[in-house]
């Protein structure tokens, strides 16, 4: 019997799929209950400290050296499995950005949304492991406060401030999606004004959604753990530790309670700045949370205007790479959360 056309891609798509590995989830089920978690690594490709953590811990569990004890962990060991055959970030874009099902897939990452956006919403909990292009320490990234607005509303702030220091880091940083709302609002502006194409730019909220965004539209808490730069091999035991801490917090495997880290940095993303052309230049050679101080030049337009801080705060993702229309560096200030 022949399948529907609607259920068919067309040849040289099916021959460009059939090039990747299939999608893999190893999912772990208690005959008791309890919470169900899901680990994901590799979202972007280069970044595969967590896709080893996962396989160290996915051998102990078939190994008997670990046993779930209640409830169910998945863990997804390559998020992105072309990305990852290509060891680059991105496979046709960045399926960090605007997750969301789509009825007509186009692009590699549509197929890989169709498939995770229902299984993240199997579970109550996601623990999204990656690393990050410059920085010297590890950092967590966790969720907005209790809210009913419409941009992202939320009922679980208790959990993630209560794991997030746990995972074993001690910088933590949240908002993230209303950040990044103002940035698409500034974006827009500058298409109104003949900056940019709008077919060019994005200037859509949920461009601003990924997996940990996504998580949180179906119910769920989520933690980001950025476990260090993407060469670094200690990242991976960084990204075991984590598991490790968040299975046994959540009562899922035996072991020691985590201690909760008590001398932390928290940090509140407050603004973002794209790049208009790529002549524009930073001052110098940034690393996520380096300070940077009122009045400081973080960087120059190639049109001359010079970007200077307009209080004390902290550069946070600077893109010596970014394309014109593309978020270039973030800013956020110290204090705000979990009691800081």
């Amino acid at each position: 019997m022949s399948l529907p056309s609607s259920l068919l891609t067309s040849l040289p798509e099916q021959l460009a799929l059939d090039q990747e590995r299939p999608f893999e989830a190893i999912r772990l089920q208690s005959p008791l209950k309890g919470p169900r978690l899901i680990i994901t690594a590799a979202v972007h490709g280069n970044e595969t400290c967590g896709t080893f953590a996962i396989e160290r811990l996915i051998k102990e569990f078939e190994q008997g050296a670990r046993k779930l004890k209640r409830g169910a962990v998945t863990f997804v060991p390559v998020t992105n499995p072309k990305a990852y055959r290509l060891q680059r970030r991105n496979g046709d874009r960045n399926l960090n950005r605007r997750l969301i099902p789509t009825e007509q897939p186009v692009q590699y990452e549509d197929y890989i949304a169709n498939w995770l956006c229902p299984l993240l919403a199997e579970h109550d909990g996601l623990l999204d492991l990656h690393s990050f292009q410059s920085g010297d320490q590890a950092f967590a990234l966790f969720g907005p406060k209790n809210n009913q607005d419409t941009l992202e509303p939320f009922a679980h702030a208790e959990i993630e401030e209560a794991l997030v220091q746990r995972l074993g880091c001690s910088r933590f940083v949240y908002g993230w999606l209303d950040t990044y709302a103002k940035g698409i609002d500034r974006r827009a502006a500058e298409v109104r004004a003949g900056r940019f194409n709008a077919k060019d730019v994005d200037v859509d909220t949920r461009y601003g959604i990924g997996t940990t965004e996504y998580m949180r539209s179906t119910g769920g808490w989520s933690i980001t753990l950025e476990c260090g730069q993407h060469d670094d091999i200690g990242g991976r035991e960084v990204a075991y530790q984590a598991i490790l801490n968040t299975l046994t917090y959540l009562g899922l495997i035996e072991g020691p309670q985590p201690v909760p880290a008590t001398d932390f940095q928290v940090l509140g993303l407050y603004d973002v700045y794209d790049r208009f052309d790529l002549n524009d230049t930073f001052a110098r050679v940034w690393k996520s949370f380096d300070p940077v101080a009122k009045g400081e030049i973080i960087g120059t337009r190639a049109d001359g205007t010079v970007l200077r801080a307009e209080q004390d705060c902290f550069i946070v993702f600077p893109n010596i790479k970014s394309q014109p229309g593309q978020e270039w560096f973030y800013l956020a200030r110290a204090g705000g959360r979990l009691g800081r």
